[in-house]
Order: structure tokens, then sequence, then C-alpha cells
């Protein structure tokens, strides 16, 4: 029989972890926002000699979802840009519950004893026009069942094979950016780990080549100091925010040829190999019932296999 303290200390553990739910939740849709008005200056910047039409802006569609026993089980926002840099652009934001498919529990931490879960997070592709601006993915999200921890990242793709060296700037500048994110949470996060993480998750096994030029990787990081987890969780976001513009700046007034156009479409072709066979948020949001055009937006919208 529980008593009066027992019950005390778990009326205590779920007001904390509720509330760590809305502090989440609060930061990846705040950050959602931040890039989007990001995105959305660089598209007015962009120089109108090279870049014709109107700038793109943000379209913003919610949606929800229910579990696998037909429950209500949350939703998010998708945002959606077309715009005459961002040539596909999603930067969507959801938080979702429920209890995780039989088939899928054994997978996640927690899952295997309480099928129940919570998740909220922020995902971002960008595709460019020009092939000389990288490609980029990000994602950060908190994910609680039994246990309660973070994950996401940040790796870029450069899609010309000049680009896609150790030595380049924008490699270099990016994997800076992510460095000093780590570094100023050191005590929680390690860029050495996170960095060869990255390096082997984004690997396309099947042609033995790596998808772009890496950044940082972590899942199930659970320090045992939530805000110092949270603190380095921001960083992540905060070094994106201001690196991948950085980089955008330096390469969009640099017009490109036909030659590389076909390239770019050609290299997008293992982006799609990766995200279908490999990646662990497309195979998460399929399995939890998510919104599949928000989950499949991480394709770009043309690409080639020669």
């Amino acid at each position: 029989m529980k008593t009066p303290s027992d019950l005390a200390s778990v009326v205590s553990n779920l007001a904390t972890i509720e509330a760590r739910k809305a502090r989440a939740r609060a930061w990846f849709e705040a950050l959602r926002d931040d890039i989007c008005s990001a995105f959305e200056a660089l598209e007015d910047e962009a120089p109108t000699w090279l870049y014709h039409g109107a700038p793109g802006r943000f379209v913003r569609t919610p949606w929800s979802r229910t579990d696998h026993t037909g429950a209500s089980g949350g939703g998010g926002v998708t945002a959606m840009m077309h715009g005459r840099l961002f040539e596909k652009v999603g930067v969507h934001a959801s938080t979702v519950h429920g209890e995780f498919a039989p088939e899928f529990r054994k997978d996640i931490p927690g899952a295997d004893t309480d099928p129940r879960f919570w998740a909220s997070g922020i995902s971002l592709i960008a595709h460019m026009w020009n092939p000389r601006v990288p490609a980029v993915h990000m994602n950060t999200r908190f994910v609680v069942t039994t246990k309660a921890w973070f994950g996401g990242g940040a790796d870029l793709t450069p899609v010309l094979d000049a680009r896609r060296t150790q030595d380049d700037p924008d490699t270099k500048a990016f994997h800076a950016a992510m460095k000093a994110a780590c570094d100023a949470n050191a005590r929680v996060a390690s860029y050495e780990k996170y960095k060869a993480w990255c390096d082997e998750y984004f690997y396309l096994k099947h042609r033995g080549e790596p998808r772009g030029v890496g950044g940082i990787f972590f899942d199930w990081h659970d320090s045992g100091d939530w805000d110092a987890d949270l603190a380095f969780t921001k960083a992540v976001g905060h070094a994106f925010l201001r690196v991948y513009p950085e980089l955008v700046r330096r390469n969009y007034a640099t017009a490109w040829t036909e030659p590389e156009r076909e390239e770019q479409l050609i290299r997008r072709g293992r982006y799609v190999e990766f995200n279908l066979l490999y990646d662990r948020g497309t195979v998460f949001g399929l399995k939890t019932g998510g919104n599949v055009d928000a989950i499949l937006s991480s394709m770009p919208p043309l690409a080639k296999w020669p």
C-alpha cells in the first residue's frame, strides 16, 4: 500500500514531467517561428537577377492524428514554402501522444513495459534551387515513455561533388557551429561522439557512401540533468539558426550551370534513398500514425536516377 508520502512523490513527479513537456514544446514551436522568419528574409534578399518572381512565404497547415487504437493523439502544424530561392523547404513542429503499436514497442526505450508515449519536436529539410547552396536537415525532439530523453541533430548535404569535402568552407563553418553548441554544453554533450554517430547514421550502406558531409546526431540523450539537456538541445537550434543562413548568403549570388543542376538532381536521388530506407524519423512518424504529407515532405521536389 502506498503511503501519503509515496502519493505526494508521484504527484510531484507528474507535475515535473508535465512542466518539462510544456517547456520543450514551447521551445520547439518558438524555434520553428524563428527559422521560418529567417528563411523568408533570405527569400526577400536573394538577388532578383538570378531568382525571379515573388519571394516565397510559408503556408501553415494544422493536422491531427489518432493512434493505432483510434484514440485522439495530438498533431502539429506543417509549414511549407516553395520559393524563388528555396525550391522546397518544410519546417514542422508537432506534439503527439498515444500508444505505440505492439510491433513497434520493442524498439523504443521504456515502451516494452508501458506502450504510452508523448513526443514533441521540430523537423526541417531545405532543398535549394541553386546547386551551389547545400541542402540541410535539422531536427530536435523530446520523447517521454516510462523514460524521457532528447534526440536530434543537424547535417549538411552539398550536392556538388567538388563541395563534398571536409575542407570546403561551408563544411568547416557548419561543423564549427555544431562543435560550439556541444562545447558550450560539454558536461552533457560530446561533439566527437555525436559527429561520429552522425557519420555512421547518415550513411547509405547499399552504395557505400555518406549522404552528405555530416554534422551531429544524438538519440536517447538523458544525462540525468534535464535542464542541462534542454540547454544543449536549445544550443543546437540556435547554432543552426545562425550558421545555415550564413551559408546561404555566402553562396546565393553565384550562378549555376545546367550540368551542375543535373548533378544536384542525381545527388537528391541519394537523399530519397536514405530517407525511405534508413531514416528513423520517417519510420517513427509512419508507424505512429503521423501526418504522411509532413513526414514525406523531406523528399526533394525533383530528383534523378540516371
